[in-house]
């Protein structure tokens, strides 16, 4: 999500600009149990209409608490906001996959660590050691691809070549091969839309979640929302239902881009896909909005900027968070040129962006670079998601007719001129 801001004085005005809807009591209560209520009962909380009594009632109803809801209640009601403890439910066995990716996690590290030293072979022990212990294709495939370059063996990227996974791994493994990008699905789906749901209502997508977690046929319920403009639900159920064998690249709202160069519009199909998989009507934990999930103060802030008075539900409208984004990242462009920094920058923020390439460490010419500054960025989140958009990048450049191989994005990491104004 585009990085969240600090200053005071946006988060305490958030609602300054915008032409906030008013929402009862009951329409909030009402709504079922999910993530996307959380954030209506965030936006019952913020009005001034809504009583004590009101916001004691329904801030039970949250399935969790975050920062925003915690700070509403508290200047609403004077108190603190707690749940309600919940009984004590007799589940199945305890997954504890999470302890075997920790402990791959530790040993990839030292992976880095020991090639850093000059000690390749040492490293390529520990990278075994992970890749044997990790369970996703994700982070196979990046083991995989590590093994290669300590080793030089090219059993590694035989091996990347049978992933089914797309990510920026699989795909230097074809770069390094000359072989072609895994496959990819994209559909042009002969329906226009369906009727009975709306793109553009968080509750209507709730509802959808709340049919997957219930055990309904995936592929059934895709069906039922398979449409141009649903293509977003009906991909997200459709990948799902594979569990996530087939890659879908949808490409939604062609129209909204149609004056935007190539670049702008493979970047922001590649940052919508990662934020939000094209749901309009995504809301994150912490409130992000929308398929390109921008944060309230920053709704607020672009809002400004423009001279517009709008409600956050807004975002909701795909056109309109094209708008934004594509505002957004005229910002961001001015300062970083390329892909990888510009995704760091969209979830992380500018300023972290700035401090991290800036750094003599990272992004210079030398053995393992530009894939060592990639790994060893302490901000995992970021880290991992400038990897994900820049594949999608590269993916949607040449479903767009521009012939585009990742190799020579990456060599340019290390001249600054070809990719930012920071380092001059």
């Amino acid at each position: 999500m585009p990085f969240r801001f600090t200053f005071i004085l946006l988060s305490l005005f958030v609602f300054s600009t915008l032409e906030a809807k008013n929402f009862s009591y009951w329409k909030v209560h009402q709504m079922p149990k999910s993530v996307e209520k959380d954030y209506y009962i965030w936006r019952l909380l913020s009005q001034k209409s809504t009583t004590k009594q009101e916001a004691r009632n329904i801030i039970v109803e949250a399935t969790r608490l975050n920062k925003k809801l915690k700070t509403a209640y508290k200047a609403k009601t004077g108190l603190t906001a707690n749940l309600p403890k919940l009984k004590a439910v007799k589940r199945g066995p305890v997954d504890n996959s999470w302890r075997a990716r920790s402990k791959a996690n530790k040993h990839f590290k030292h992976g880095l660590a020991l090639l850093k030293q000059g000690q390749p072979k040492q490293a390529s022990g520990y990278f075994d050691v992970a890749r044997r212990a990790y369970k996703k294709r994700y982070d196979v495939d990046k083991t995989l691809f590590w093994l290669y370059l300590s080793t030089k063996n090219k059993v590694y990227i035989k091996a990347l070549r049978k992933s089914h996974h797309v990510n920026i791994y699989t795909l230097m493994a074809a770069d390094t091969m000359n072989a072609r990008y895994p496959k990819t699905i994209t559909e042009s789906l002969w329906k226009n839309k369906i009727s009975d749901f709306d793109i553009k209502n968080p509750i209507h997508w709730a509802k959808v979640k709340h049919k997957m977690k219930a055990g309904w046929d995936l592929d059934d319920l895709a069906d039922d929302h398979k449409s141009q403009e649903t293509i977003g639900v009906y991909t997200y159920i459709k990948a799902k239902a594979s569990k996530y064998t087939d890659t879908y690249f949808p490409m939604p709202y062609r129209d909204a881009m149609k004056d935007m160069p190539k670049e702008r519009q493979a970047l922001i199909y590649a940052i919508a896909r990662q934020e939000s998989r094209f749901v309009p009507a995504s809301v994150s934990r912490s409130f992000a909005l929308g398929m390109m999930q921008f944060m309230p103060f920053l709704v607020k802030h672009i809002a400004k900027q423009k001279g517009e008075k709008v409600d956050l539900d807004i975002m909701f409208d795909p056109y309109k968070a094209i708008e934004y984004a594509d505002y957004h990242l005229d910002y961001l462009t001015k300062y970083l040129h390329h892909p990888l920094f510009i995704a760091y920058a969209y979830n992380g923020g500018i300023g972290f962006t700035r401090r991290h390439i800036k750094s003599h460490k990272n992004f210079r010419k030398g053995a393992y670079e530009p894939y060592m500054s990639m790994e060893s960025m302490k901000n995992a989140e970021a880290r991992e998601y400038g990897k994900k958009v820049l594949a999608n990048y590269v993916i949607y450049m040449n479903k767009l007719g521009v012939k585009t191989r990742i190799f020579p994005l990456l060599k340019t990491l290390a001249t600054p001129e070809k990719t930012d104004t920071f380092r001059k």
